[in-house]
């Protein structure tokens, strides 16, 4: 996927888009720090790596380790929908072909959906 896409640089470009969402977004910006900088670049290796990209960020951070590094914050179901339709419109922006959209947007459900650390009423 990491080389169908056009490589790093995409990956950056989506996480541009991404982030551009996330600052609108009252569910999900506190959970994030006022300088985007190494969010955009741990998130952008984190997906270069997943995708079949150069492993910049294990070799960095370590184990993933998601769940972990997300459990200081809550997440439940209204950040979750928010991180995805900020995903989404990186998505929509970006335009991958029909089944890199598809393979990313399930992705995304899953990884949103394990992330969650609280119970909405």
């Amino acid at each position: 996927m990491f080389d169908r896409v056009g490589g790093s640089a995409w990956f950056y470009q989506l996480l541009d888009f991404f982030y551009e969402d996330v600052i609108r977004r009252d569910e999900i910006r506190n959970l994030y720090p006022d300088d985007l900088t190494d969010s955009k670049k741990n998130t952008a290796d984190f997906l270069i790596q997943y995708w079949g990209g150069p492993s910049s960020y294990s070799e960095r951070r370590g184990h993933p380790r998601l769940r972990m590094r997300h459990a200081p914050y809550v997440i439940g179901d209204d950040q979750k929908e928010s991180w995805l339709a900020s995903m989404r419109f990186a998505l929509d922006q970006m335009q991958p072909a029909k089944e890199i959209e598809e393979a990313m947007v399930e992705y995304f459900l899953m990884a949103a959906e394990h992330m969650k650390n609280v119970i909405s009423e």
